[in-house]
């Protein structure tokens, strides 16, 4: 075993990792990004919707709503220069029944609580006019949402921390972290050996893993590891052309059942998801007898939906930390102020609007150790 002492150690290559990496490496220090798997983004990353979110749901003054609002602007402002593939779709929030039209005058005002000032009122005949197949009551259309390549922007963030004198290590699981006086170590299984790196700075963005990590850590206080859910969103695939140009979201209500979204990718092609299924071990398989609650939930607003043209796709596992049924809780991000620890970070339940939030997220931690 060797040891190495380096500035900053994130753990996770997921886009919020990557997106820490590059911004506490643009600010001078000297970063490694450890990822244990073989290639950069493979859990939460790259199974999700690949949506630009608005910020319209969240809670005001919560770290979603505000990281999701920075994000968003950042984002656009990011792949603009980059050149990076997106596309500003916008999408239709749509009441399918009385009872979810005045849950829209609600959705509005908490969107503008959060600064989103750009949604729009539509009546059905509004709706109609902009997507002929869909069926509602009223809608609200948020212009500012849109869809991204995820894998795109993870390799330019990358490419970004390199640029700036930063690695990103592979195939790097760390299997035991400590807090001690003079800093923190992690020890490190990488490509075949064993490390020790002493680092003045450990960002825990590990995702799926983050509270693993946590309670790996000597020195630091157990109680402050929040329990993890996992949450599996399930996707299935249009097997014939879309009908649509915007991502459609219904108003989610105990009468409506499960709000499933019908999302697009950047060809255009739709699909459905996530649902809810709530899981104890990472299983990415999509059950087909699934489609049977995915079809009476989208015909609520596309009546014209074929039958036996949904297919399985993929599915992803989000990092709850509520318990199900319970209300959904905010990022934690525990800094030195939480714990008392020196050059520590840890990130729990960073789910969606993570994408969105990753160039906000990024700068929030760094500017801990500014």
């Amino acid at each position: 075993m060797y040891c190495e002492k380096i500035d900053c150690a994130v753990i996770g290559a997921g886009v919020v990792g990557l997106a820490i990496g590059r911004a506490l490496a643009l600010q001078g220090h000297e970063v490694m990004v450890l990822e244990t798997a073989s290639s950069i983004g493979s859990e939460i990353s790259s199974r999700n919707s690949e949506v630009i979110h608005a910020g319209i749901y969240y809670p005001p003054s919560s770290h979603k709503a505000e990281f999701c609002v920075a994000g968003k602007s950042a984002l656009y402002h990011y792949v603009k220069e980059r050149g990076l593939d997106y596309r500003r779709c916008g999408k239709l929030l749509v009441a399918t029944n009385s009872d979810q039209v005045e849950k829209l005058t609600s959705i509005r005002t908490n969107a503008e609580l959060n600064g989103v000032n750009d949604l729009v009122s539509l009546s059905k005949s509004d709706v109609v006019a902009l997507e002929p197949e869909c069926c509602c009551q009223s809608a609200l259309l948020s212009p500012s949402t849109g869809i991204i390549d995820t894998h795109g922007l993870m390799l330019s963030l990358q490419g970004d921390i390199e640029a700036a004198g930063g690695m990103v290590i592979l195939n790097a699981r760390v299997t035991r972290t400590e807090a001690k006086d003079d800093g923190l170590v992690l020890m490190v299984e990488a490509q075949g050996e064993n490390m020790s790196l002493q680092v003045r700075t450990m960002i825990n963005s590990a995702g799926l893993a983050a509270p693993e990590i946590a309670r790996s850590m000597t020195g630091y206080p157990q109680s402050l590891v929040p329990r993890q859910y996992y949450a599996k969103g399930n996707y299935f695939s249009l097997s014939t052309k879309s009908p649509f140009n915007h991502l459609i979201y219904p108003v989610s209500d105990e009468s409506a059942g499960l709000g499933i979204h019908l999302t697009l990718d950047l060809n255009g092609q739709a699909r459905f998801g996530p649902d809810v299924e709530w899981v104890d071990d990472l299983d990415y398989d999509v059950d087909s007898e699934r489609a049977q609650v995915f079809y009476p939930a989208i015909r609520r607003y596309w009546p014209g939906l074929p039958d036996g043209s949904l297919l399985p796709g993929y599915a992803g596992i989000r990092p709850k930390i509520q318990a199900p049924g319970q209300p959904a809780e905010d990022f934690m991000i525990q800094g030195p102020a939480d714990h008392g620890i020196a050059g520590l970070v840890h990130l729990f339940g960073i789910e969606s609007p993570g994408l969105t939030s990753s160039l906000a997220i990024g700068e929030y931690v760094s500017n801990i150790f500014k």
